[in-house]
């Protein structure tokens, strides 16, 4: 009976001391998953610190989850004399390893630079504005988005023609000067993947529409309208017509394919050769043709149901919607004379 209590008292100790390292190991591995900040966030790293002091000033921010799991990071990958002093910023998604890249490469002592990037501009605006700002080379910038390597499933696979057009989110931005094209780039789509909520998601799959669609459909309607209320009237003007086979007949998907934006379409613009040209092809645009803000987005997703089927722009950039080519056709006499 004694041995038999003996091994019972053993049993259970062992039993604990699984427990505990289940729950030891349970809590290493939610120390070290990846921290989502909210915000740009800016901190400094003093001359002579060392790993413990590095991850306090990390954890004090924010940065990270855990002091012990960057320290146990650093040392299992023997970085302690790697890291370095100096002022960095982090946005977005942020793991151990990417906090260890950027203190390893000493991305320190770098300024900060605000930049604005407007809804509805295309992928090579985008780079323009950053290569402007001294930031990026331009051509390396629109190869990355080409060919890097993205962790979005709903993203074209690498080397698609315009393969991040609609995805490099439109927003006010604090960027390092110590940033490459690479850390720019993935900037941008962090911002998208957090703004297309999961419920958002679940709306464009409940409808039978892929991610993809609903931002081709947003960036059309992001060119289309200059009063914010026209937005989802809009969005639902091209999803009438999709539904019964019209071409969409979107003048900003021809000015596309143009390459430009002209005050004024002319009849031979209509007749570009071009799948972008939805006046000459059904359906939506073959990708997104700019990248839509975040109403335009919302609009695409949760457009007004009515029986329009048309629509023009009047000259205080409001529209007059119609039901009828004959009402269209009169909207033109009226506003466009």
């Amino acid at each position: 009976m004694a041995k038999r209590k003996k091994q019972i008292r053993l049993g259970g100790f062992f039993l604990l001391v699984m427990i505990a390292a289940v729950l030891f190991m349970g809590q290493a591995y939610l120390a070290g998953r990846p921290v989502t900040l909210a915000e740009t966030v800016s901190i400094t790293i003093p001359d002579g610190s060392g790993t413990k002091a590095i991850a306090g000033i990390l954890k004090d921010n924010g940065v990270i989850r855990s002091e012990s799991a960057f320290v146990r990071y650093v040392k299992r990958n023997g970085l302690g004399q790697d890291l370095r002093s100096g002022s960095y910023t982090f946005s977005g998604e942020q793991s151990l390893a990417d906090i260890c890249s950027a203190l390893k490469k000493g991305r320190g002592n770098a300024t900060e630079v605000r930049v604005t990037i407007p809804e509805g501009l295309t992928v090579e605006q985008t780079a323009e504005i950053f290569a402007d700002k001294g930031l990026v080379d331009k051509d390396k910038f629109i190869d990355y988005t080409l060919n890097g390597d993205f962790p979005y499933d709903y993203l074209p696979a690498k080397g698609t023609p315009e393969r991040l057009e609609g995805f490099l989110f439109p927003d006010t931005y604090q960027i390092s000067t110590a940033w490459d094209e690479e850390d720019i780039v993935n900037m941008l789509l962090k911002q998208f993947d957090k703004v297309f909520t999961e419920e958002w998601r679940e709306k464009a799959e409940a409808d039978g529409r892929s991610i993809y669609e609903v931002v081709t459909l947003a960036s059309i309607v992001e060119r289309e309208a200059k009063v914010a209320g026209d937005r989802p009237i809009i969005a639902g003007v091209f999803l009438n017509r999709l539904d019964i086979g019209m071409k969409l007949e979107s003048c900003a998907t021809v000015q596309y394919a143009l390459g430009e934006v002209k005050p004024v379409l002319l009849y031979k613009d209509l007749e570009i050769d071009s799948p972008y040209n939805t006046y000459k092809n059904q359906g939506l645009t073959p990708t997104p043709i700019a990248a839509p803000g975040k109403a335009s987005l919302e609009a695409a997703l949760y457009p007004t149901e009515s029986d329009y089927l048309f629509f023009l722009a009047k000259p205080d950039g409001s529209h007059f919607f119609s039901k009828t080519l004959a009402e269209h056709n009169a909207a033109k006499n009226k506003y466009l004379k």
